[in-house]
């Protein structure tokens, strides 16, 4: 059984630069994962400063604005955040799998955290419940998870 982590765990965040990729498509959904990740990196301590916010269409542009933001080198970390909300066409299924793909790929061609902040629900409602300001805030889980791999990627590099 993993390790659990609880959500007040402190980080270290001074000097943390964070690019955050934001999906207009359900803004409604978006805005509120965007939420989520401010409010961590506030309980964090970390810099208003710490975060550029980078809109793009949907979630399938997530890939290549996150690759971009990770080549940059101004970034310790990209945070993706998006919603796609399944239909009655296999858009969905396509959207999904390449999105997820694309992220994943930057990630390990970049050699730096990408942390996957995009919903994939059934419905608006569910999308709505996983970005409002509750426990289940999938910005939030996805700031928390990348400021642990930022963690994890430190001790293997031994930085102090």
């Amino acid at each position: 059984m993993g390790e659990y982590r609880p959500k007040d765990q402190k980080f270290d965040v001074a000097d943390l630069r964070l690019a955050v990729i934001v999906a207009r498509w359900n803004s409604q959904v978006t805005e509120g994962l965007l939420q989520g990740v401010v409010r961590v990196c506030e309980r964090q301590g970390a810099a208003p400063e710490c975060l550029d916010i980078f809109r793009v269409p949907g979630a399938f542009e997530l890939a290549l604005a996150s690759q971009q933001a990770a080549r940059s080198g101004r970034f310790d970390a990209v945070i993706a955040l998006g919603c796609v909300i399944r239909g009655d066409t296999p858009h969905f299924d396509y959207v999904c799998a390449e999105t997820t793909r694309g992220i994943s790929q930057v990630a390990l061609d970049e050699s730096l955290p990408v942390a996957f902040g995009v919903l994939t629900t059934d419905t608006l409602q569910q999308a709505i419940e996983r970005s409002i300001d509750n426990a289940e805030n999938k910005g939030e889980e996805a700031t928390l998870a990348v400021l642990e791999t930022l963690e994890t990627l430190k001790s293997i590099w031994n930085v102090t």
